[in-house]
């Protein structure tokens, strides 16, 4: 008896981060600490570039993370490409069958059987070529 693993999602979902600030923001942010900063105090201006270069880093933070990402997802694409036609068994070793189509979730790789059994592509999976 061949068993169906429910899939929550079938598609990859993107999340933009919240926090992430364009320059004009942190422009905006720098000229409100100088409007209201103490005049007999004032900031100095090595604070302003070491402010500048943090954020400098966070913002290519944020483009390493995303283009990160996009790398992850291509990766699975070609692994998923790469299974199709191919033997798969689950992990358990209860479901075994030829790879018709695979899809992509935000928990991993879903193989689907030729019988439309969903198996998720993880650890202790076997794939071989088809017999």
């Amino acid at each position: 008896m061949t068993t169906t693993i429910p899939v929550g999602s079938n598609s990859t979902t993107t999340s933009t981060s919240k926090t992430a600030v364009d320059y004009q923001s942190f422009l905006k942010l720098l000229i409100a600490e100088m409007k209201n900063q103490d005049p007999t105090k004032p900031m100095d201006s090595t604070q302003y570039v070491a402010q500048l270069a943090t954020f400098s880093q966070v913002e290519q933070s944020v483009q390493t993370n995303t283009k990160l990402e996009q790398i992850m997802q291509s990766s699975a694409l070609s692994q998923a490409d790469a299974i199709i036609g191919r033997t798969i068994t689950s992990a358990d070793g209860k479901t075994t069958g030829t790879v018709a189509s695979v899809t992509l979730a935000s928990n991993g790789l879903i193989a689907v059987l030729q019988d439309g059994t969903q198996v998720p592509v993880g650890a202790g999976v076997s794939i071989k070529p088809a017999s």
